[in-house]
């Protein structure tokens, strides 16, 4: 019985010092890519630490360094060989989404060659693309694949976000690439009056005159088409 007792006993203090050893090693983790430690992520992952853990804010290591564009920490956790290139946050947005966003370039290529996808339900890549301040991602990411009509879960598109935040060379590429300006969100608003909202008035007439389809005059009751 004693004896039973003290294996317990030990087995518990083992538990609770791998825990504190654990708790230790996702504090450095998580430090080191706040301060784009590269060297000490390099080494965390070497011992064993889980590339694809959230941190204590829900985002993963990759999106937290890409969010504060430390390219030396996205360049060690883009080497390790276990990295989910896909690992959505709680709101659903994907590494991907985050440098769409910020128009980096480099990085979006070097995801897409990891296998991230330009292509997923509910809001993707183009859309954050859209809004952001690079054209050529827009380009990169429609080359790629990307749906260039896809309809984020508030039933808006790329074209739309575009029309009321984004830069209007990426309209226009837009345009040039066949989205459709007459499509309407579930209100019934074209990409024109996405521009209208934002003051855009300029923007919005061409628009307007893309997007808003003749109406057919209606005929005489005594008429009938040939």
């Amino acid at each position: 019985m004693l004896e039973s007792c003290l294996k317990r006993l030990i087995y518990l203090i083992l538990f609770g010092f791998i825990s504190l050893c654990q708790a230790g090693v996702y504090d450095d983790f998580f430090t080191a890519v706040l301060r784009d430690d590269a060297r000490t992520v390099i080494r965390l992952l070497q011992r064993g630490f889980d590339v694809n853990s959230p941190g204590p804010d829900g985002q993963v290591a990759l999106a937290t360094a890409l969010r504060l564009e430390h390219d030396h920490v996205i360049e060690a956790l883009l080497r390790a060989p276990a990295l989910n290139v896909d690992q959505a946050n709680l709101y659903g947005e994907t590494p991907l989404m985050y440098v769409a966003l910020k128009g980096r370039l480099d990085w979006a290529q070097r995801l897409v060659r990891r296998g991230a996808a330009v292509r997923k339900p509910g809001w993707t890549p183009l859309h954050y693309a859209a809004t952001g301040p690079e054209p050529r991602m827009v380009t990169f990411l429609l080359d790629a694949g990307a749906d260039i009509d896809a309809l984020s879960p508030q039933g808006t598109t790329a074209l739309m976000l575009a029309a009321r935040h984004g830069d209007e060379r990426t309209v226009s590429l837009l345009l040039e690439r066949g989205a459709d300006p007459a499509l309407t969100n579930p209100e019934g608003a074209i990409a024109a009056d996405y521009a209208r909202v934002a003051g855009r008035e300029r923007l919005a007439a061409r628009l307007e005159a893309l997007g808003r389809k003749p109406v057919s005059p209606a005929l005489p009751p005594t008429e009938t088409p040939k």
